[in-house]
């Protein structure tokens, strides 16, 4: 075991936990406990809004799952994982003052908070609410083996006892903490993440000896390695142009990115995070991604792709600055895990327990149920992650489709279009999350297109037509009643 790898890791892990202690202090003197356990009461300025949404966001999948692949698809994947660059720019624009004014108005606290109120309808509840916890089970999923990968790489531990380790840390930390120290220590763990990127980037262009010198070994190995498409030639510009729906456009649907969108402070923390979290979500992502390309050479044969990072860390750094570097994935990791935590417990404690089973339930008992769904949760996901793929960027990935698909036009249009009604948005839903699983299933990256964009224009189509047709019969029996 590397105890000078460990020992920053340990420490950073010490910080992260002094301010869930905090955190938690504060969330018991919050007038609504909910608000202060779910959306830190709506009090996020625009740097910390910034650091929350790039924390979110930058997962096991940017850290782990994304230089894994990008070592094996070669410069290819980098420029496709670019177009995650305007994510925090369009989320929040699209989004913007419209949704938190209409968040207030609504005392919403979640996404499906919104939803039940714009559209008044119990299934649009339920279906929200089971799609959050079917496809955040997969990416939670991602998550918990991303950091058991690490902890195993970092100390020569068994992969089942590094993933106990890790999610007990990370268990503890939400459970005690709520979204306020979600959102806290998020701005820790952005600011990490950045540093971390940065270190790791420059020590591999100088470990390979320079980026010319980088680039001849890569073409030297397979010329495929640095073109656009690949180093199977499978990435065609129509695949590549169309994941930009998935990781750019489509991000406005993800519930753990909405989320943010309603809970920060006013207009100028929004534009201040706008700018912030485009820069920094652009640097980690070229640069995490470029450095999995250009550790082909530096460290060449490796077989599971999601041990790439942690490996050239220790590789080509001393042992505490690697341990201070690996803090960037532990905190990705961290940061999204509490994020889809709080979500799905928010799903089935707010918009399910509190809605439809105990309505009249105190804080008291609410403060219970909370803790003790987030608990299970973690525990469930654990069971998941004992057996893991190779590559866990495809389960990160399954989970934003699927979510897009559900959630991007009832959201979107139940801002924009007055006409969309319930029966719209139930159409939308279902046809979303059916098509997305069976062509996911059965029919993956239709014409060439990834997977998810089939789904979106279906649900897109099925919102518009049923609205439509909906709202003409309402009219008609309205008037045929006062006849």
């Amino acid at each position: 075991m590397n105890w000078a790898v460990i020992t920053p890791l340990i420490i950073f892990l010490l910080i992260i936990f002094a301010v869930g202690i905090w955190s938690n202090k504060l969330v018991l003197k919050s007038e609504s406990f909910l608000e202060g356990y779910f959306l830190g009461e709506r009090q996020m300025g625009g740097f910390i809004l910034a650091m929350t949404m790039v924390a979110t966001y930058g997962s096991a999948s940017s850290f782990i799952g994304g230089p894994g692949i990008a070592y094996t698809q070669g410069l290819g994947w980098v420029l496709l994982a670019m177009s995650q660059l305007v994510t925090g720019y369009f989320t929040l624009m699209v989004l913007g003052k419209k949704f938190a004014i209409v968040a207030r108005q609504y005392k919403a606290i979640t996404l499906i908070d919104f939803l039940k109120e714009r559209y008044k309808s119990k299934t649009v509840v339920i279906l929200s609410a089971a799609s959050i916890i079917i496809f955040l089970f997969s990416s939670m999923t991602a998550q918990w083996i991303g950091g058991a990968r690490l902890v195993e790489s970092l100390t020569g531990m068994p992969y089942s006892t590094a993933l106990l380790i890790f999610a007990f840390s990370v268990l503890v930390f939400v459970i005690v903490g709520g979204f306020r120290a979600v959102a806290l220590t998020d701005t820790v763990q952005g600011v990490v993440m950045f540093a971390g990127t940065l270190i790791l980037l420059i020590a591999t262009i100088k470990a390979g000896g320079g980026v010319s010198n980088i680039i001849s070994d890569l073409a030297a190995e397979n010329p495929n390695l640095i073109s656009p498409f690949g180093a199977q030639h499978n990435l065609t510009p129509a695949y590549v142009s169309s994941f930009w729906i998935l990781v750019g456009v489509g991000v406005v649907g993800l519930p753990q990115i909405t989320v943010r969108a309603m809970s920060y402070k006013n207009s100028k923390a929004m534009h201040n995070a706008i700018i912030i979290g485009t820069v920094v979500v652009g640097f980690i992502m070229l640069g995490m991604h470029l450095i999995g390309v250009f550790a082909r050479p530096v460290l060449p044969g490796i077989k599971i792709g999601d041990t790439v990072m942690p490996l050239l860390s220790m590789k080509v750094l001393p042992p505490f600055v690697a341990g201070i570097v690996l803090a960037a994935p532990m905190a990705a990791i961290m940061s999204t895990v509490d994020a889809l935590l709080i979500l799905v417990s928010s799903a089935l404690v707010k918009d399910i327990y509190l809605n439809y089973i105990k309505p009249d339930a105190e804080d008291k008992q609410i403060k219970k149920v909370s803790f003790s769904v987030t608990a299970i949760i973690g525990f469930i996901v654990i069971i998941l992650a004992l057996s893991p793929p190779d590559l866990i960027v495809w389960l990160n990935l399954f989970s934003f489709g699927g979510l897009e698909s559900v959630f991007i036009w009832p959201v979107i249009l139940g801002l924009y279009w007055s006409k969309g009604n319930k029966n719209g948005a139930i159409a939308s839903m279902i046809i979303g999350m059916g098509s997305y699983i069976l062509l996911d299933r059965f029919y993956p990256n239709a014409f060439g297109l990834h997977t998810v964009v089939m789904p979106i224009v279906l649900s897109l189509l099925g919102f518009i037509i049923v609205s439509l047709v909906s709202q003409q019969k309402e009219a008609a029996g309205f008037e045929k009643a006062k006849v």
